[in-house]
């Protein structure tokens, strides 16, 4: 049921994307991020874990954080200024969006056969995805639409977040065996929630799309460090 609510959040936030509502968008966006959170958890307390649950959370998984997000984005392109070497593509660039709803199927479906990703990801999870499109998109709406090279620099990010989905990139997890602040990756998780902490409540909802570039920067600086 749980992982049901974030399928439907996930087509509501579609609907009010394709409307050009990227707020509202976002907002089912982050309704679908909190079902998702609590379905697997729930799942674990109530001892119902199925192969069922796991293939229907990555269904939903799908359309919350790949084609909601990719939707946000089309309608974004629809509506902003396009450098002149790029008007005559108009009706078709906006379309390029949703080759990120594509890399984040591929991604979940990695994910469902990777038994490595018990602890930590490998490659940019879907949910950091979407969260950082939804905030990019509502919370730099006024710089993006004031800037006659918005179009080529999001068709350039989109194709990195594309790859980032499918790298071999190892990203942290907040999942926590201890609570400790000491324990092992306690200091480096604690330290991250403080942070984001801090960033959202200065920039609110444009501080999303901050702590998770902070995110993909930390994690590659740990996996460095490791090597």
């Amino acid at each position: 049921m749980i992982t049901s609510c974030n399928l439907v959040s996930g087509c509501i936030a579609t609907y009010y994307a394709f409307s050009g509502y990227a707020s509202l968008a976002l907002l089912w966006i982050v309704a679908g991020a909190a079902f998702d959170f609590f379905d697997g958890m729930s799942a674990r307390l109530l001892k119902v874990s199925s192969p069922i649950g796991k293939e229907l959370d990555s269904l939903a998984d799908v359309i919350t954080f790949g084609v909601a997000p990719a939707t946000i984005l089309f309608s974004e392109l629809l509506a902003i200024d396009y450098p002149s070497f790029l008007e005559p593509f108009r009706n078709v660039v906006p379309f390029f969006a949703f080759i990120m709803a594509a890399f984040s199927a591929l991604r979940l479906a990695k994910f469902n056969l990777d038994e490595r990703q018990t602890m930590g990801f490998i490659g940019l999870p879907t949910p950091a995805n979407a969260l950082f499109w939804g905030a990019l998109i509502v919370g730099y709406k006024n710089f993006l639409e004031s800037n006659v090279y918005a179009v080529p620099a999001l068709i350039v990010l989109m194709l990195v977040s594309c790859w980032l989905l499918v790298s071999e990139i190892p990203m942290f997890a907040l999942k926590f065996k201890h609570w400790g602040i000491s324990h092992h990756g306690n200091p480096v998780k604690y330290g991250f929630i403080a942070f984001s902490a801090v960033v959202l409540s200065i920039w609110q909802i444009a501080g999303i799309a901050i702590v998770i570039l902070a995110y993909i920067v930390l994690s590659v600086i740990l996996d460095v460090v490791k090597k």
